[in-house]
This record gives structure tokens, sequence and C-alpha cells, in this order.
């Protein structure tokens, strides 16, 4: 694990990504993370876009769609704690976003475009936290969580589901 982040900063669930986060500087990760989606997206045939591996499975697109979706909220989530907003924010579930995206109308270029978009923006908000900041906690689902958290957590999820994307889909 990192040595920044601490116990209590984060719910036991998103350990596992923590521990896949690449880098301890939080905006290095996240640049590094921007360049290995362009490369990682580029690689994946056109066929297996919309494939999925099982029925009742997301398809590629669907994969690449959450974690979009999911760094906007995280994303959202690290602005109100480092900010030092207390109010406790409610959980999304992430299965009721995927049907609602419309993902599966989605070009590679829009994906990429999107992604970017998003990226460029966690980037430029983590550039503006202080130490101060990113130690700060709130509370999401009904759990502490810290801006530093959110930032590796960001890190770690896009590498966990790169790896099922080669795993079960390529």
């Amino acid at each position: 694990m990192l040595t920044q982040v601490k116990e209590g900063e984060f719910h036991p669930y998103y350990a596992t990504y923590i521990a896949k986060a690449t880098h301890e500087n939080i905006v290095e990760g996240l640049e590094q993370g921007k360049n290995d989606f362009k490369n990682f997206v580029s690689t994946i045939p056109e066929e297996k876009w919309t494939f999925a591996y099982d029925t009742g499975k997301w398809t590629v697109v669907e994969v690449l769609q959450h974690l979009i979706d999911s760094e906007r909220i995280f994303a959202y989530r690290a602005l109100r704690f480092a900010r030092n907003d207390k109010t406790p924010l409610m959980g999304f579930e992430q299965d009721d976003y995927v049907p609602n995206s419309n993902a599966n109308t989605y070009s590679i270029s829009e994906v990429l475009a999107d992604f970017e978009a998003v990226r460029n923006s966690s980037i430029t908000l983590y550039k503006g936290f202080t130490p101060e900041m990113l130690s700060r906690i709130g509370e999401a689902s009904n759990s502490p969580m810290s801006a530093r958290a959110l930032g590796y957590i960001l890190m770690g999820h896009q590498i966990h589901h790169f790896e099922v994307i080669k795993e079960r889909y390529l």
C-alpha cells in the first residue's frame, strides 16, 4: 500500500484499488493513466468493442464508460472533501449507471475524448490540492474517505478494469 494513505481514510472495499496505484504522486499517476488509457483503447479490436464475455456482463465499451462515470463521481467527492464539506454523500449504484449510459452506441473516438476531458479535469483538480486538502476526510456511502485516497482509487480502479478486460474480453 502506498505510504501516504492511512487506515481510516477509506472503506476497506477500496484497498484493492489503492494497492494497484502506480505512483505516490497522484498527479503523475493520473497523467500516466491518461496515456495508458489512450494506448490501451487503441489495442482493442473493433469487433470486441460491444462484446460481453457472458450474459448480463458489461461490454468492453460499457466497462470503459464505467471508468469515466466513476471518475466523475470520485473527483466530485474529492472536491467536496478537499473543500472541507462535511455533508455525507450517498453512494452510487454502478449497475444502474451502465444500462442507462448508452455506451454501446459510442465510438472509440467519443470514448477517448470523454475520458481525456474527465481525466484532464481530475488532473487540474489534484494539482490545486495542498497536502492539507488531500488529507481532509469526508463521508461517502456511510464511510470515511479522504481526497488523497480518492486520487489513488482513480489510478487503481483504471488498472483493475484494464486487467479485467485483458483477462475476460480480449
